[in-house]
């Protein structure tokens, strides 16, 4: 599944492989795009969840709610690769230090 919109620089592309879900996601997540972040990645029969934000650009307090939502809903199944501006954002909020944040 792919979701682009021009206007604020957000795509995300999925790919599932039996109960494993991988998104890309690139551009900006914030309070108008988070919500299809979490769609992308909540697909039906879901259960372990890899969130690449590597092509991250920008990445406010709607991102961090979701990605924290994500991480209640899946625990010890979410895993996390962040750009450098999302893990920049992680540590200054506290929270750098989880278990499903992967080394940038």
């Amino acid at each position: 599944m792919d979701q682009a919109d021009p206007d604020s620089f957000f795509a995300t592309t999925t790919e599932v492989e039996g109960d494993h879900v991988r998104v890309l996601v690139s551009g900006e997540v914030d309070m108008a795009t988070a919500d299809a972040m979490i769609q992308a990645a909540t697909r039906e029969g879901a259960r372990r969840i890899t969130l690449d934000l590597r092509s991250v650009s920008f990445f406010d307090s709607a991102a961090i709610h979701a990605v924290v939502r994500l991480a209640e809903d899946f625990p010890d199944t979410l895993t996390v690769f962040p750009s450098r501006q999302v893990r920049r954002v992680l540590d200054i909020s506290g929270l750098g230090d989880q278990p499903w944040l992967r080394p940038d």
